[in-house]
């Protein structure tokens, strides 16, 4: 058993199976102040704090810590973690839960279908500057370009408007 270990075990038996921030932040790879600020958010069940000041929390919390983490590298916001989370201990709401996870996948397809739109985008652009006539500028090659992608529908905003105000370098 690693010294760590030993002394979370040991104050947790010592605390009646509480733990004091620091040995949650060192067991969870949070810092303290994002425990207290999940603690303030309403992610995790306020604890009092003991007459000599310290929050005492409960194993159970580091469970609750871990949903967090992997919610939030799953793409979930703060505020949707706080909609899915159950409100008491064991409350857990499978319909909400089920749907929630089902919705978050929806949104990550359709971010997936964009990102290869921009990605098949970026590569035609590359192909076209890779692919610029010999002696052409660059700026008539850019603005041969733009015209196809406005053709194409994929022109940004941006360069469509920027492009309508001024005329093209010479």
């Amino acid at each position: 058993m690693t010294l760590g270990l030993k002394s979370t075990l040991r104050s947790m038996v010592f605390c009646g199976w509480y733990m004091r921030i620091g040995e949650l932040a060192k067991i969870s790879g949070l810092a303290a102040s994002r425990i207290r600020f999940y603690e303030a958010s309403g992610l995790i069940q306020s604890v009092e704090r003991k007459s000599n000041g310290y929050r005492d929390y409960t194993p159970g919390t580091e469970a609750v810590l871990e949903i967090i983490k992997g919610a939030q590298a799953a793409g979930f916001s703060l505020e949707e973690i706080r909609q899915l989370m159950p409100r008491s201990a064991g409350g857990w709401q499978h319909d909400e839960l089920l749907s929630g996870l089902k919705h978050k996948v929806e949104e990550i397809e359709v971010l997936q279908q964009r990102l290869a739109q921009n990605k098949a985008q970026l590569l035609n652009v590359i192909k076209g500057i890779e692919g610029k006539p010999e002696g052409m500028a660059c700026a008539e090659n850019a603005q041969m370009l733009i015209n196809r992608l406005r053709e194409e529908g994929g022109a940004p905003a941006s360069s469509t408007k920027k492009s309508a105000r001024r005329a093209p370098r010479a």
